[in-house]
């Protein structure tokens, strides 16, 4: 009888010490380092979005132009915007795929608005010159044109470009335009746009403007009794481009193709017969 009693002691014991055993070898794996994390993708270094790519991602070309400048970019009597460069940059916008959205600004504001991308494009016919050249990009011509001299209907002293020096000219700051008349001597009375440079005219607060032929033949075309004449040509001929912030390769080549296709096809000399009678894009 204390056999059995001691066997079953003995038992008990061995019992109790194998339940311990995987006790603790249970806690043992809970408590186990955790495994490494899994080492980071490598990140993936961003392009730049070229602009053609961005105009077309956000389905839109934004367009900067004056607004006041008749018969390239102005208001007609309905309040819509219009004229040639208006019509030409917006079948360009279309041959992209894109819908033309115009943001109007002065001309002397003009090239800030661009270099601080308020704009895409510039349609306002900026004459292609090299300074300009250096810093900013141009499309192919599209309107080529000549500057002529303008003085009131009275003044019978003004001849020639040769005549101006020391007389008060009416002009924006930044044209090719106000060049000339700087070139001739002229003393520049800053005026925002063509409109007040042809009011000062009128109300002899200017002796001349330098002005485009183009512009000015529509001008005398709508108000023929307007107090103004044409005195003088400039010998040189100005060719007029888009303007693109520097390094707008791609668009740049869109829009040239765009433009090319519609002088094949004839629509810009449509749209040039519609404002002037005849070709002005060459």
């Amino acid at each position: 009888m204390k056999k059995l009693l001691f066997s079953a002691l003995i038992s008990s014991l061995l019992i109790g010490v194998v339940g311990c055993g995987s006790s603790g070898s249970g806690s043992s794996s809970n408590t186990a380092a955790p495994a490494p994390a899994p080492a980071p993708a490598p990140t993936e270094q961003k392009t730049e979005q070229n602009l053609l790519d961005k105009v077309k991602a956000e389905g839109k070309l934004v367009i900067g132009t004056e607004g006041t400048y008749s018969p390239f970019t102005y208001h007609d009597q309905s309040g819509k915007l219009t004229g040639y460069d208006v019509e030409v940059i917006s079948e360009v916008a279309k041959r992209l795929g894109v819908e033309p959205v115009f943001q109007e600004t002065q001309w002397d504001a003009m090239f800030a608005g661009l270099d601080s991308k308020r704009f895409d494009v510039v349609a306002n016919q900026v004459g292609i010159r090299p300074d300009r050249q250096e810093k900013y990009d141009f499309s192919a011509p599209y309107t080529v044109s000549t500057a002529v001299l303008v003085t009131h209907k009275d003044n019978n002293t003004v001849t020639g470009f040769d005549s101006i020096k020391g007389l008060k000219a009416g002009q924006t700051l930044t044209s090719n335009l106000t060049d000339i008349a700087k070139q001739n001597g002229a003393d520049i009375v800053a005026v925002e746009g063509f409109n007040q440079a042809i009011d000062l005219l009128v109300s002899k607060r200017v002796d001349i403007t330098i002005n485009d032929g183009l512009s000015l033949l529509d001008f005398l075309k709508q108000k023929p009794d307007t107090p103004i004449k044409i005195v003088a040509k400039h010998p040189d001929v100005a060719k007029n481009g888009f303007l693109f912030r520097k390094g707008s390769t791609e668009l740049v080549e869109a829009v040239n193709q765009a433009l090319d296709d519609m002088s094949k096809d004839g629509t810009l000399l449509k749209i040039s017969e519609k404002w002037f009678g005849e070709d002005v894009s060459k």
